[in-house]
């Protein structure tokens, strides 16, 4: 029996045992739908947004390709060690220069015109495209049939913080309003990037994105006979009551209000402190940091806290932006919290950032029950990527699970070793 099937058994009775399958089992994030092969009469603009999804999640997600790029785990390999790649398969292909001199002096200039207009391909290296991929299919699935209108994009306009259209390589934005913070600005940041990194792979298409938090296309006002179809928006996270096309966000680039750096020097931070203390040696309890605040599950959370008369094996602290941004954001550094055997995702007012960063942790990752996807999270598994923690009764669904986990520590390593093996 392989390590995989292990896992999947594994995974299985934990959840029946600890009947958390039960509240699981009805999310349609963590179920993987079957591709099926499009009709020929598929709408153009069907393919546009399809190629284009294909090449922006790539670039969004190929530092963490790289996280894990020096070990290949075998599934048939019974002593479940990690083994090395050799040098004929450790080839990566060349590295892309991007020639773009941004140039703290010079703030009038204009991005040079001698860009490469076409993409040269390394057709030795073939990487397998992530399972998560395959959501893209569903995401676009509304549109499988009709095709996207000019209507429809017209009509996205109304929560729309900008419109995106590339045409013959270049990108032309009109603003609708401002949005939160700088997140327009860097998901544009993100698109350029995009284009830089694959001249000529695009083609043309044109968009529209709200930046705020919550999806707002309700799939029960686009039912019906009467109905209109809907409006192809995008975003950042959605649910399963809406429509909402979902986008890597913003801070995979940078998010500067609160000094986070983008996702790829990040990464680096973070293998390093991951590497200053390993998970043997960590403290044995469950850690989160964050704003209360913006979500009423988060304020049941801390009932969870340690106290003089009940311990749940959770630590929790808040997280005070004011107060870090006085004092140089020296205790909200992420590469410095992967100090415990377990890590706490709970969502805010839609989905969290935090997300990738607890994820990317060589911790177990213990995950409130969510409403709320980004563009990679359906694809996670249950005691496979995470350990699940029930919403109406978070107190002791953690202490079940750091009691388990530090009883049988070998088999919940497995639990934080499967996200770096995923990504």
């Amino acid at each position: 029996m392989t390590v995989i099937q292990n896992m999947q058994r594994f995974s299985t009775a934990i959840l029946q045992r600890s009947q958390l399958g039960r509240d699981f089992s009805g999310l349609r994030i963590f179920r993987l739908p079957l591709m099926k092969k499009a009709p020929a009469a598929c709408s153009i603009t069907i393919y546009t947004f399809f190629l284009f999804f294909i090449l922006f999640v790539a670039a969004a997600f190929i530092s963490f390709f790289c996280f894990s790029s020096r070990f290949i785990f075998l599934v048939n390999n019974s002593e479940r060690k990690a083994v090395p790649i050799s040098e004929n398969h450790r080839k990566t292909p060349r590295p892309i220069v991007v020639p773009l001199n941004c140039s703290a002096r010079n703030l009038t200039q204009t991005c040079p015109g001698n860009y490469p207009t076409t993409f040269d391909t390394d057709l030795a290296w073939k990487p397998v495209c992530p399972d998560y991929f395959r959501w893209i299919h569903e995401d676009l699935k509304p549109w499988k049939t009709t095709g996207i209108s000019r209507d429809m994009v017209e009509r996205a306009k109304r929560s729309a913080h900008f419109r995106l259209v590339i045409v013959k390589g270049k990108v032309y934005i009109e603003k609708y309003k401002k949005s939160i913070q700088t997140r327009d600005v860097f998901t544009i940041w993100g698109i350029l990037q995009l284009l830089r990194r694959y001249p000529g792979k695009l083609l043309d298409l044109e968009l529209t994105f709200d930046c705020n938090d919550r999806p707002v296309i309700r799939s029960g006002d686009h039912r019906g006979p009467n109905s209109t179809s809907p409006p192809p928006l995008f975003r950042y996270c959605g649910d399963r009551w809406t429509l909402d096309v979902v986008f890597p966000d913003w801070s995979f680039w940078g998010w500067p209000e609160i000094n986070m750096k983008p996702w790829g020097n990040l990464l680096k931070d973070l293998k390093e402190g991951n590497n200053r203390t390993k998970w043997m040696e960590r403290e044995p309890y469950a850690y989160w940091k964050g704003n209360p605040l913006v979500a009423e599950t988060r304020r049941d959370l801390l009932t969870c806290n340690v106290s003089d008369v009940q311990d749940w094996n959770a630590r929790l602290f808040v997280q005070d932006w004011m107060l870090e941004s006085q004092q140089g954001y020296k205790q909200s550094d992420v590469s410095n919290q992967c100090t415990h055997r377990y890590k706490i995702y709970i969502e805010g007012w839609a989905w969290s950032v935090s997300e990738k960063y607890i994820l990317a942790c060589d911790s177990v990752t213990l995950m409130v029950k969510p409403r709320y996807y980004d563009f990679f999270m359906r694809s996670l598994q249950p005691v496979h990527h995470y350990w699940p923690i029930k919403d109406n009764d978070k107190c002791r669904s953690i202490k079940f699970a750091v009691d388990w986990g530090n009883s049988h520590k070998q088999k919940a390593k497995f639990t934080w070793l499967m996200p770096l093996i995923y990504f």
